[in-house]
């Protein structure tokens, strides 16, 4: 993945924030992870094929897919499933448009959400993981890049 590229991860989902809650999100210094995935209390993942092949997840504390579903739906009761929807739609947005810029050959799978935290979650050895920190509103999140 160029510096580019991880550019565009950044952009994508930092705009997506700002669009579905109108407060601005900011990203902290992305690193590579090769061993144990890093996972919060919700996750969303999409898998990449295609001329690309690997996977793209969302993983976020709860208390921020609550304040986010609360600035969606417009309510302040926010259901379980209303969070694991969120962080499935998190999750497929981002790579939506990220197969705006990669091109149509950028394939993205339906969301697999996980609730709590993923332990089994395998990243490919042979391919490097960027993780890209997500600060909003005091709460945090990570964005997980794995690509060849």
């Amino acid at each position: 993945m160029t510096k580019n590229e991880l550019n565009k991860v950044i952009e994508t989902t930092l705009q997506f924030f700002t669009s579905i809650s109108g407060k601005k999100a900011e990203c902290g210094i992305p690193f590579l992870k090769k061993d144990n995935p890093v996972v919060l209390e919700y996750t969303g993942i999409i898998g990449i094929s295609g001329k690309r092949k690997g996977s793209i997840y969302f993983t976020a504390e709860k208390l921020q897919l609550v304040a986010l579903a609360k600035s969606m739906l417009e309510e302040e009761d926010v259901s379980v499933d209303d969070i694991k929807d969120l962080v499935g739609e998190i999750a497929n947005t981002i790579s939506g448009n990220l197969r705006n810029i990669f091109g149509t050959d950028f394939l993205i799978s339906v969301p697999v959400i996980i609730d709590g935290e993923a332990r089994d979650i395998k990243l490919p050895e042979d391919i490097e993981s960027y993780v890209i920190p997500i600060n909003w509103e005091n709460t945090k999140a990570f964005i997980v890049v794995c690509l060849e």
